[in-house]
């Protein structure tokens, strides 16, 4: 380890110290430090509208832990954006107290249930206690395990800070990007690129730079939340390596893409020559004529994505790709509405902070109840699966988060949980009620035994025709319709034997025999573009590889083989 990775981890580790004491005393109390938690929160936004409203001063008259989860849970519906929607365009038009105290000091952006995009308030305060305290731990964290982390440069790619503004002129962007603006000093000269990257709205142009000033770099840690775009980064260097060697040499970079003339400037500022490196690539090109991570980054140290739900798919070939040496840890389970903790181990469970965010659960066999039961973080059972709800400091009171995450173990005696998928990730046309797991599980399965490889496949529900639309980008191109729907008669079989109500249903002929569709080769990256050029955000498409959704299904039958 270097002197300069020595200092920065020294102080990582001292600053994160108070974080990681509390955080060890409130996982041995879940339910004293989750009444705590969310006693804080309301005697915080007692005076807000939506506080007054809600009668949050006389919720703290509650005279134990119990009673206070109760008097909360029914003087609050528990809902989703759209319900706080009102409040939140109230903020943006700059009243101050609506749903905490003062004004946002910015709204994180992502995608809705509805056309409109959801803007998710960020308090300074919010940012400062919970997001930075909890990013300080998960350095140390990278440390413990891997303590050469940052002896060489980091690639972190994250998306745009400012997106726009709302009509008051509070910004409106990427938590991620904020963060990274915030990281120490000495850390932040670690990265590999600079920010205004992200200012490049050509994507191949930009995962062109991203890897071009990432390759010229001995990078040692390497983090982006979806390893989707891990093997984007990935494809970009199989591609384009030759002549990424050519522009480390000369200190260029290639005018073939189209980079705004501004943030060129700013990154050839940053940029000289490299001809030594240049050499070594060109030996590496030489041995490997389609270089992967390991092969440019040999000391690449830690490795952090998500690996759970069906983003496993994609962490599976990443982690192919990398070092022997590397450590690939499951970023952990984290949105644009909340940071709900750090993973800390070789596990993908999420070490949830009980005294930063208040969370309420319901179980997934009672999701479809017009009353259900709903369980606190010191109730939750090992194995059971959850649809999760979260109140937190900056205004989310009781929020769905349309999530099902599942009980892998236990940190002290606080649950720790992971994803499993996307609520809207179950399907059902005649009440099968089919999981998006499910669906995925038979793909692998048929793969296994009719010897076919998919490299892309998709599910769609066509509730008008009582069946399923299945497609499929296959790994040998020459697979003939009539193969492929012996693969889909194989998934269908499959199905049937995970999911009983899903053989009620087909065998009672109410659900049809799914359909079949044979993609153009890479299809899911001219799927994720066509999304992307839709208005979708890089760093926030997710992939739901079951779904009821007519506008992405048009999209993918224009991938569908003629």
């Amino acid at each position: 380890m270097n002197l300069v990775s020595f200092i920065a981890n020294l102080a990582v580790a001292i600053t994160s110290i108070p974080t990681r004491i509390a955080l060890y005393y409130a996982s041995r109390h879940p339910k004293q430090t989750s009444a705590w938690t969310l006693r804080r929160i309301l005697k915080e936004n007692a005076g807000t509208a939506f506080g007054k409203e809600h009668h949050f001063s006389k919720l703290l008259w509650a005279r134990n832990a119990d009673q206070l989860f109760r008097i909360y849970e029914h003087a609050v519906d528990a809902a989703d954006y759209e319900a706080l929607r009102p409040y939140v365009e109230r903020h943006m038009q700059g009243e101050p107290d609506v749903l905490i105290p003062g004004k946002p000091l910015m709204y994180a952006t992502t995608s809705g249930t509805t056309a409109k995009p959801k803007y998710l308030p960020m308090s300074a305060k919010y940012l400062r206690t919970v997001y930075s305290r909890m990013s300080k731990v998960w350095m140390h964290n990278m440390y413990l395990h891997r303590n050469k982390w940052i002896d060489g440069k980091v690639f972190q790619s994250t998306s745009k800070v400012v997106e726009g503004y709302a009509p008051d002129g509070t910004i409106c962007g990427a938590v991620s990007g904020l963060l990274v603006k915030k990281i120490p000093g000495m850390i932040r000269k670690k990265y590999a690129f600079p920010d205004c990257i992200n200012d490049i709205p050509d994507y191949t142009a930009r995962y062109y730079t991203m890897m071009r000033l990432g390759v010229a770099e001995d990078v040692t840690m390497f983090a982006t939340a979806n390893p989707s775009t891990m093997l984007e980064f990935a494809k970009s260097a199989a591609m384009h390596f030759s002549e990424f060697i050519e522009d480390i040499e000369k200190g260029t970079i290639s005018d073939q893409y189209d980079i705004p003339d501004a943030v060129r400037e700013e990154l050839l500022r940053g940029i000289k020559p490299n001809p030594a490196r240049a050499a070594f690539l060109r030996k590496v090109l030489e041995e490997h004529p389609e270089p992967q991570f390991k092969d440019f980054w040999p000391n690449l140290e830690f490795v952090s994505s998500w690996k759970c739900g069906n983003t496993k798919i994609a962490s599976d070939k990443v982690a192919e790709m990398l070092p022997e040496k590397a450590y690939y840890q499951e970023l952990g389970f984290i949105a644009s509405e909340c940071r709900f903790g750090v993973v800390l181990d070789d596990t993908i469970d999420t070490v949830l902070f009980p005294n930063m965010n208040y969370y309420e659960f319901v179980e997934e066999s009672d999701m479809d109840s017009e009353s259900p039961r709903f369980y606190r973080l010191h109730e939750l059972k090992k194995g059971v699966r959850y649809c999760i709800y979260v109140t937190t400091f900056s205004g989310l009171y009781r929020y769905n988060m349309h999530d099902m995450v599942e009980v892998g173990g236990f940190y002290k005696t606080t649950p720790k949980i992971h994803m499993v998928q996307k609520i809207n990730g179950i399907v059902s046309i005649t009440g099968e009620k089919l999981y998006e797991k499910q669906f995925i599980d038979a793909v692998h399965k048929a793969e296994g035994q009719t010897g076919r490889k998919v490299n892309f496949f998709i599910g769609f529900a066509t509730p008008e025709e009582s069946c399923y639309d299945f497609y499929y980008e296959f790994e040998n191109e020459e697979t003939s319709k009539d193969e492929a729907s012996d693969f889909t008669i194989q998934v269908d079989k499959n199905l049937k034997e995970m999911n009983v109500e899903y053989k009620t249903k087909r065998d009672s002929l109410r659900l049809k025999m799914p359909h079949t569709n044979v993609l153009y080769p890479n299809s899911y990256e001219m799927f994720k573009r066509l999304s992307l050029k839709a208005g979708g955000r890089d760093g926030q498409f997710k992939l739901v590889l079951l779904l009821q959704d007519k506008v992405r299904q048009i999209r993918i039958k224009r991938l569908v083989k003629k």
